[in-house]
């Protein structure tokens, strides 16, 4: 393969991290030899097919969110007959919606957070579960519309009114301790990282994106037991739900009475960030994998109609 097309940008509530990711692929795919056309998707379709005409030898997508990597861009180059990189469109569709990955998860034996998907109203007429307590999306990714409801917090019927992800919300417990990510390559887990939010804050949007917002201790200084029930658990859950190329899990580890502690997978990321403050080209540098070199792996396990 040699012409790649990369899409970047979208219509997502994460158009502007897309954007970034493509700049940074496009960039790498060229360093590695290949030649590139960079394409801002919007929602104007059409123009996305004449973009994609004559068709490339393989699209990398590089979107995030709704449209991007939940199913449905997907769908259109598999109609296209175009190879793509990142899991399919069953695997993309599954891992966007919450609730049936989470099923999908416990059903394997994998650790998950308690919790329930609850119509917004019943959010904002009470506590729909003993504080403090998770509320997120169904569908979305990056931690948009995250938000954490703790003892004494008053802010949920503020919460519920001001909900803008349709008529329901996810609520879990809230998984006290540490963010961890494990990124996968194929059949392969990369590595451990224990992500610190700066300001004593969770791992927002924020501190994904901005500029200092986190810093990444990689490999992450845990238990020797979580780090390899981690890096198993992550593994499992890319092939409970199908999915293929890159991914990345997020977890919750709850160290705080001493360790070993609880290990709790929070969700699958089926197209991971690639911008310079993201965590899988930071993994897959460490096992000795350079930025040009990932993007090339992608690229050549790039296919569709699976």
């Amino acid at each position: 393969m040699t012409r790649v097309a990369v899409l970047h940008g979208g219509i997502s509530n994460e158009r502007e991290v897309s954007l970034c990711s493509g700049v940074q692929v496009a960039a790498g795919l060229r360093e590695a030899g290949y030649d590139v056309d960079l394409i801002d998707v919007t929602d104007d379709l059409p123009a996305l097919l004449a973009a994609l005409t004559p068709r490339p030898d393989a699209v990398f997508n590089a979107l995030h969110g709704r449209f991007g990597e939940d199913g449905a861009i997907q769908g259109v180059l598999d109609w296209l007959g175009i190879p793509y990189t990142h899991s399919g469109v069953r695997a993309s569709a599954i891992a966007m919606d919450k609730q049936v990955s989470k099923a999908l998860f416990t059903a394997a034996g994998l650790p998950v957070a308690k919790g329930a998907v609850v119509p917004v109203e019943e959010l904002f007429a009470a506590d729909p579960m003993p504080l403090p307590y998770v509320i997120k999306p169904v569908s979305e990714g990056s931690s948009v519309g995250v938000e954490i409801i703790r003892l004494g917090d008053n802010r949920r019927a503020a919460v519920a009114r001001s909900w803008r992800f349709g008529r329901s919300a996810m609520v879990e417990e809230f998984i006290p301790g540490r963010e961890l990510t494990v990124g996968i390559m194929g059949d392969r887990a990369l590595a451990v990282t224990d992500i610190i939010a700066d300001a004593g804050t969770f791992y927002d949007y924020e501190s994904k994106y901005g500029d200092g917002g986190s810093h990444h201790i990689i490999p992450a200084d845990v238990h020797p037991a979580i780090c390899a029930r981690a890096m198993d658990v992550a593994l499992r859950a890319h092939q409970a739900i199908g999915c293929r190329g890159a991914t990345r899990c997020d977890f919750r580890y709850d160290n705080t009475m001493g360790e070993p502690g609880r290990l709790v997978l929070l969700e699958i990321n089926t197209q991971p960030g690639l911008t310079p403050t993201s965590l899988l080209p930071e993994q897959a540098a460490y096992v000795g994998i350079d930025f040009p070199r990932l993007c090339a792996w992608m690229v050549e396990h790039a296919t569709c109609r699976e």
